[in-house]
Parts: C-alpha cells; structure tokens; sequence
C-alpha cells in the first residue's frame, strides 16, 4: 500500500509536466523537445535557489519562470528562425545543458538538511508520501484551473485555433507566431515547476535527470485519451493526471516484477509509450470509435 500512495504521489507531480507537454504537443500539434532541458533547469534552479538561501515557494516560482524564458527562447527560434519545431526543441535542449551546468555549479546539487515544500510539510507531523500527496493536489488543482480559465478566454481560443488551423487563424486576424510561442512559454514553464517539485521532493538536482521526461509526459497523455474520451478542455486536463498516475503505477508493477532490473525502466517506458500511441490505431482498425484527441 505504501509503494501504491508514493506512485500516487509521484503520479501527481509528473502529471504537471504532462499537462505541460499536452500544450505544445495537442493544443498547438508541436513536437517539442524543450522539455529534456526545461524539466532539469527548473530542478537546477530550485536547488541552487534553496541552498541560497531562499523560500522553498520562492525557488518553485523562480523554476517556472525559468522554463517560462526557456520555452521564450524556443519560441522565437520557431517561429523567427523558422527553424522546424523537432529541431528547435533540439537546439534548445542541447544549449540548455551548458545553462544547467552553469546553473548547478556540478552535476548534482544535495538539498540535505534544507527547508522544502515536503520537510515543510513534514514538520508540521505529515508523513513523506501524505506531505508530496498535499503538495501534488495543490499544484495539479492551480494548475488545471487556471489553465482551464485561460484557454477559455480569446487569446486561450486563439492558442487553440492556431494549433487546429494556422491559415484560417491567420485570415481571421489571429498572430499565430505570438500564440506559438505563449504555448511554448507555459508549456516549458509547467515542465520547470514540475522539475522545482520533484527535486524538492527527491532532496536533489541532477543535470541528467531531464533524460526520458518527454516519454513520460506523452504517454500520460496517451493513455489519458484512451481511458476517457470526448471530454471538454478542462476535463481533459484532469484526465491527464489520471494518465500520469496511471502510467506510474504500471511502471511500479513492472518493478513488481520477481527478478526485474530497474535499470531498465526507461527501456519498458519506452515500449509501454509505444504500445499506447498503437492503441488508436488499433482501434481505428477493429472499427472502434477513434478518442478524441482536442
């Protein structure tokens, strides 16, 4: 029951960078890399905040606005480079290793003996897995409602229609390059928060730790739109969360598995990745009701 509540909670923190990954990859139908470089920049910057001397808050809000400029910088290498958006993410994430670096000071920060989110919470008598569990409720709710609220107004419906339709965006006097890169922004914004999370609750920030987080973001999304289809925008974004819970607890019982090697747990995220995004077609063939993808 223990290792079920702490997939639960892990589930809950990575379903943030999720959510993230959805804007880019659904919203605005963009593969975007940024997310490998983005996720370890917003653990690097949290750590090193916190060991400064600042507030674990003040760390996790420095971490979003650290992805908030990586995702800027992708943006505009977008949309003014006219740069492919594979690429871009490449470019981005590959600059991205020397800032987080320079950032870190080494490859890992420790946060021994430092204040959390999670001690924080620990302290006032909550278990570690009850103390990460508050912390991802909170964080996912503020995230899905004021994102749901955003994308409910003009420039969230001008985000959307420029990643359903750029040239009837564009006619009906819609700056599509704009809205590509406010995507960007919250998207990468969101995976750095995710990061500031779990290295606070990890107690630690490595430079390698962005390496598969792409994986875990889109196949939390997948399985998401398989388990529940037709959903509105903010039910979607909830569903999400459901995925990246699920996707951890598959994980857990891989590792369940008598004899199982966990270095090799980025090599079944990968095959369950795949397996998930075959679904779709597979139903499309059995002549099963396609999910909704928006």
């Amino acid at each position: 029951m223990e290792l079920i509540l702490s997939s639960l909670s892990q589930g809950l923190l990575w379903s943030i960078m999720a959510i993230g990954v959805y804007i880019t990859f659904r919203i605005l139908d963009i593969a975007d890399l940024t997310a490998e470089g983005a996720y370890p920049l917003g653990a690097a910057i949290c750590a090193t905040s916190i060991v400064s001397g600042h507030g674990p808050l003040m760390a996790t809000f420095l971490s979003f606005v650290g992805g908030l400029l990586a995702g800027l910088v992708s943006g505009l290498i977008h949309t003014k480079l006219k740069i492919p958006a594979l690429l871009t993410g490449i470019v981005t994430l590959t600059g991205l290793y020397s800032v987080n670096l320079k950032v870190l000071g080494k490859a890992n920060v420790a946060l021994l003996r430092q204040k959390t989110l999670v001690t924080e919470l620990y302290d006032m008598g909550f278990t570690k897995v009850a103390s990460v569990l508050i912390i991802g409720c909170a964080f996912a709710i503020v995230v899905i409602l004021l994102l749901t609220l955003l994308l409910k107004t003009q420039i969230g419906l001008a985000l959307r229609s420029t990643g359903d339709n750029i040239p009837m965006s564009e006619s009906n006097g819609i700056k599509t390059d704009n809205m590509k890169i406010l995507g960007y922004m919250l998207s990468n914004g969101l995976i750095s928060l995710c990061g500031a999370l779990l290295c606070q609750n990890n107690g630690y920030a490595d430079i390698n730790s962005g390496v598969g987080t792409i994986v875990i973001g889109l196949a939390s999304i997948i399985i998401a739109e398989v388990i529940i289809r037709n959903l509105s925008i903010g039910w979607r974004l909830v569903s999400i969360v459901l995925g990246s819970i699920v996707y951890r607890l598959i994980i857990l019982a891989i590792l369940a598995i008598p004899g199982m090697d966990a270095d090799l747990v980025k090599l079944f995220s990968a095959i369950l990745l795949a397996t998930v995004l075959f679904i779709p077609e597979l139903q499309k063939k059995l002549h099963i009701r396609k999910p909704n993808l928006g």
